[in-house]
């Protein structure tokens, strides 16, 4: 499977607001797919359920 990412909006915990940001998509443990970026204002990691693989 080629590395693949996920550009859209993601809800940035710190600033509690949604950001347009770039991330890698990764398969958690329980089989989900999730995005994992940064927040491009406070560099917080930024995380993004996107459903069953």
């Amino acid at each position: 499977m080629a590395d693949e990412t996920y550009k859209g909006e993601f809800y940035c915990v710190k600033c509690k607001e949604k950001r347009e940001a770039e991330g890698k998509v990764v398969v958690s443990d329980n089989g989900r797919r999730m995005a994992k970026g940064k927040c491009p204002v406070c560099g917080t990691n930024l995380n993004r359920i996107l459903g069953k693989a």
